[in-house]
């Protein structure tokens, strides 16, 4: 299991355009960074790079001794902007899906079903699911298979102001047990964290 993320000297170009150049960063076990900056500043793409899905133009990404390919497939999660649902799976069938795609266990949907409050929409297809309800669904998945590392694009939106609370409670319990995490925000993240302004 990883236990610390670095990043060195690392660039992204999109359509032509740096977005960033010489980024570097170190996050060890217990520790969360919150990348800020405008919108287009690249935060998404140091995302989608850390989870090996963007090329970097130069600059390396290491997770301690692991090799990269088997960090990324075992040791992290990515929750991207999107929240990558099925639409006529219910709330049950995708978490179940998650869940067991990702290498949890019934007992851990479970649990991820308390934890999120979702127990009372399990039957409710996610069409029928307000944005909140969904962001919630999407994150779930972080417990329903727990893994060190969590990338996390905007983690907060659209939730409402008690469940931003209760994700803070969820990201510390996270970072207690040695969990990292790294996400791009708007609004502060509700739980002591670096910082990393991409503009900059």
């Amino acid at each position: 299991m990883i236990a610390e993320l670095r990043i060195s000297g690392a660039s992204v170009q999109r359509g032509g355009r740096v977005l960033f150049e010489d980024l570097s960063l170190d996050l060890a076990a217990g520790q969360a960074c919150a990348l800020t900056g405008p919108n287009g500043s690249g935060k998404t793409s140091l995302l989608r790079a850390v989870a090996g899905l963007v090329r970097l133009g130069a600059g390396e990404i290491a997770f301690g001794a692991a090799e990269p390919s088997e960090a990324r497939a075992q040791d992290l999660h990515f929750v991207g902007h999107q929240d990558g649902l099925k639409p006529a799976r219910t709330v049950r069938e995708e978490l179940a899906f998650w869940s067991l795609w990702s290498g949890g266990s019934q007992a851990a949907a479970d649990e991820a079903a308390r934890a999120f409050d979702l127990l009372r929409l399990l039957d409710l297809e996610v069409r029928r699911l307000s944005a909140g309800q969904r962001r919630r669904l999407a994150l779930s998945r972080l417990v329903a298979a727990p893994r060190p590392l969590w990338l996390l694009d905007e983690p907060l939106s659209p939730l409402d102001a008690e469940w931003r609370g209760r994700m803070g409670e969820i990201m510390a319990s996270h970072l207690a047990g040695g969990g990292m995490i790294l996400a791009a925000v708007h609004d502060p993240l509700p739980i002591a964290a670096k910082s990393l302004d991409l503009a900059a």
